[in-house]
């Protein structure tokens, strides 16, 4: 099993490398990772903040991130009726015109590019969204009940290679979207939003798969966080099933099988008493090769379905929770 942390703890020592203390997994945020940026390691250094939102009508997703020598962010919204989407992309050599926090929430989270503006604001009861980009903007409270919990985990490569991620699903989600002048309110109780949030310093090349979900089913809050490839040799696993605000780790891989290249056929993953299958709609692609440089993303969006048994033995079933999984390859 891995080990639980209870208190706060620093994710780096004196030297900037990995505190082996910080190692392990939390239900909410207790790593101070102000100790990257420090050191001898710059250009590993990767800092993030994504988020993305469902609703019944339309996805959204922001993220605003810095790589040291670069700033890269996004701004999309998709429209789930006509299957159409409204995108920005900004690389900024060097990077500029960024500002991410030392740790989550210490500061506002601000980054603007040409045609595009974002600002994260934590705010009472929730995180505040906004972002604009050419004929769309939104402004989105991700709200944080009472007693909710995440996955926060760090995951050691070497004592030089170590990310920390904070991966918080089922938030209940607020707000207004505008596309071409036209507001569409986000209906309480079926808009939800998932953060992504990361400090740490990466290998030049890593593959990894991610997942998440967010919905009601059978009277039950579900949030579903599954990752792979990426933790492989590590302690560490990034897999948890949240059910009605509690988060329960699951401390094994899990088995991904999913159809490299036909990405819209059904995913399903198995392991630890999670047994859920991923049913896309929608494949989103991002590609770029700069040589030394490269990224492709296949993140497709659908409806998970399946069932999960509980450490104590409760079988939870759902069916009908939107979310997405995603193949990723990146070298930087």
């Amino acid at each position: 099993m891995e080990r639980e942390l209870t208190e706060p703890v620093s994710l780096t020592g004196p030297d900037g490398r990995l505190n082996r203390d910080a190692v392990g997994w939390a239900r909410t945020s207790l790593v101070d990772t102000s100790g990257i940026g420090t050191g001898k390691a710059w250009g590993r250094n990767k800092r993030w903040e994504y988020w993305s939102v469902t609703t019944p009508t339309h996805l959204i997703a922001l993220t605003a991130s810095s790589i040291d020598y670069a700033a890269v962010h996004e701004v999309w919204v998709f429209d789930r009726r006509t299957l159409t989407a409204r995108s920005k992309n900004a690389t900024v050599i060097p990077a500029r015109g960024v500002s991410l926090g030392p740790s989550l929430g210490d500061t506002p989270v601000r980054a603007v590019a040409k045609g595009l503006q974002i600002e994260i604001d934590e705010v009472p009861g929730g995180t505040r969204l906004r972002g604009t980009i050419d004929g769309a903007s939104f402004d989105i409270v991700a709200a944080k009940p009472e007693g909710h919990e995440c996955l926060a985990v760090v995951v050691p490569w070497s004592d030089s290679r170590f990310q920390y991620t904070v991966k918080d699903v089922a938030r209940p989600a607020s707000g207004t979207l505008t596309v071409d002048g036209v507001e569409h309110p986000l209906p309480d109780g079926e808009s939800w939003a998932v953060l992504d949030h990361g400090r740490g310093r990466w290998p030049y090349d890593v593959t990894w798969n991610w997942g998440a979900g967010s919905g009601v089913s059978n009277g039950r809050t579900i949030g579903i966080q599954v990752g792979g490839k990426w933790t492989l040799g590590t302690p560490s696993t990034e897999n948890g099933v949240q059910i009605d605000g509690r988060m329960h780790k699951i401390s094994t891989e899990l088995t991904w099988d999913y159809t490299i290249g036909d990405w819209l056929r059904p995913w399903r993953l198995t392991g630890g008493g999670l047994d859920v299958t991923l049913t896309p709609f929608y494949d989103k692609v991002s590609r770029t090769n700069l040589g030394i440089v490269a990224a492709s993303t296949d993140q497709v969006f659908g409806h998970w379905a399946g069932s999960f048994t509980t450490g104590e033995g409760e079988r939870v079933e759902f069916d009908g929770i939107l979310g997405f999984a995603e193949h990723v390859h990146n070298r930087w």
